[in-house]
C-alpha cells in the first residue's frame, strides 16, 4: 500500500477539476468553460455521469425490476464513477492532463445526505476517487427540471417509489446540501 502525503491528491501529475450541481446541461456547460480555460496542450477532456451506461440500463428496465433505494442508486453511481476513473479520469491525469468531472463525488454525497445516508458510509464508498484540485458548484437552474442529470434522475426514481419523497423537495434538499 502506497502512502500519500496529505497534500498529494493522487492525480498522477494531472489536474482534476470537479463541477458539482444540478442539471446535466448546466454542468456540462460549466465543465466546458472550465476546460476552455486550460491550454490545449494539457486538456484531457470532460468526464460526465453514466459513461458506463448503468443508468441508461435502468431507464429501459421494466417495473418488474422494482424501485431502487437511495443507497442502491449511490452504489450504482460509485460503480459508474469507478468506470470513469479507470477509463477516462486516471489515464488523463497520468498523462499530466487536466480533466473536468461533472458531476463528481460532491453531488453524490449531497444526494446521499439529502436522502438520509450516513456520511461515513459514503466517504468509505468514494474513497477510491482521486481528490479534485478545485471544485466549482454550479447554481441550480431555474424553470423546468433537466431530466437528463444525475440529480434529476435519482429524484425521479425515488419520487416514483410508493411513499417516496416529492421530486422537487428532494432536489431542493440536495441543492441545500451542495451549498454547505
Amino acid at each position: 500500500m502506497t502512502r500519500r502525503n496529505r497534500h498529494d491528491t493522487g492525480n498522477g501529475g494531472g489536474t482534476l477539476i470537479a463541477v458539482e450541481g444540478l442539471g446535466d446541461k448546466a454542468l456540462i456547460k460549466a465543465a466546458r468553460v472550465e476546460l476552455d480555460d486550460v491550454p490545449r496542450a494539457v486538456r484531457g477532456g470532460c468526464s460526465v455521469w453514466d459513461a458506463s451506461g448503468i443508468f441508461g440500463d435502468l431507464v429501459v428496465a421494466t417495473d418488474e425490476a422494482g424501485h431502487a433505494s437511495a443507497r442502491t442508486l449511490l452504489l450504482l453511481y460509485a460503480a459508474d464513477l469507478a468506470f470513469r476513473v479507470r477509463w477516462e479520469i486516471r489515464p488523463a491525469l497520468n498523462k499530466h492532463r487536466h480533466v473536468v468531472a461533472a458531476p463528481y463525488v460532491g453531488t453524490a454525497m449531497a444526494f446521499g445526505r439529502a436522502a438520509g445516508i450516513e456520511t461515513e458510509w459514503m466517504k468509505n464508498l468514494f474513497q477510491f476517487a482521486p481528490r479534485p484540485v478545485r471544485t466549482k458548484t454550479v447554481p441550480a437552474a431555474r424553470g423546468a427540471l433537466d431530466r437528463a442529470g444525475f440529480v434529476e434522475f435519482v429524484c425521479e426514481r425515488l419520487a416514483a417509489k410508493p411513499g417516496g419523497p416529492r421530486r422537487n423537495d428532494l432536489r431542493d434538499r440536495i441543492w441545500h446540501e451542495l451549498k454547505r
